[in-house]
């Protein structure tokens, strides 16, 4: 049973890379999965839920990337470039949401937004842990490591869309190297 659910989640994973929420259909999902549309909606409610299901799988494939990559890392200062190198790094790679979000972003806000906060909930917690590791290690001096990280994800996300659509990979590693400069060291001449 469990199979048939995950080549319904892969095949329209598929299907909404190539065509995106809108265009793509419950029976485009079925035929692509080999099964029959009933099982389909045996599983999920609509397609909307196949959707959340797609980006909950890759979601948690982005999550196991990033804590795979901060565990190869010893200092606070590597695990936070690991977090951003790896987090654009995925978001370049895991095409569904950003081909929704710019496709079909004003059609399907609401719906859209629900899903990216509950990931953003996770990024904040992940980078709240890695600050207040930072200060109890001494490397960092934050007084709120909950408002740093919210003004840090918050300025991830205001350049998603530019690093996703503008800019080479290798562009965009170099801005968070930058970026990573200005947060650790500051712009303030000492």
């Amino acid at each position: 049973m469990q199979d048939k659910k995950e080549r319904i989640i892969a095949a329209a994973q598929r299907l909404f890379a190539q065509f995106g929420l809108k265009k793509t259909t419950v029976d485009e999902i079925a035929q692509t999965a080999q099964v029959g549309k009933g099982t389909v909606y045996h599983y999920f409610d609509s397609k909307e839920e196949i959707f959340a299901a797609v980006l909950d799988k890759e979601a948690g494939s982005m999550k196991n990337r990033i804590q795979q990559a901060i565990a190869q890392v010893d200092t606070p200062q590597a695990k936070l470039e690991a977090f951003l190198l790896t987090r654009m790094r995925c978001v370049k790679d895991l095409g569904n949401y950003y081909k929704a979000v710019r496709d079909e972003y004003l059609e399907y806000m609401p719906f859209i937004e629900n899903l990216r906060s509950n990931h953003s909930k996770y990024e904040m917690m992940l980078v709240q842990d890695l600050l207040e590791e930072g200060c109890a290690a001494g490397y960092f001096d934050i007084d709120d490591t909950k408002v740093v990280a919210s003004v840090m994800i918050t300025a991830l996300k205001g350049l998603d869309h530019r690093w996703i659509f503008e800019m080479s990979l290798s562009d965009v590693e170099q801005h968070i190297e930058i970026m990573m400069k200005v947060l650790l060291k500051g712009i303030e001449k000492r």
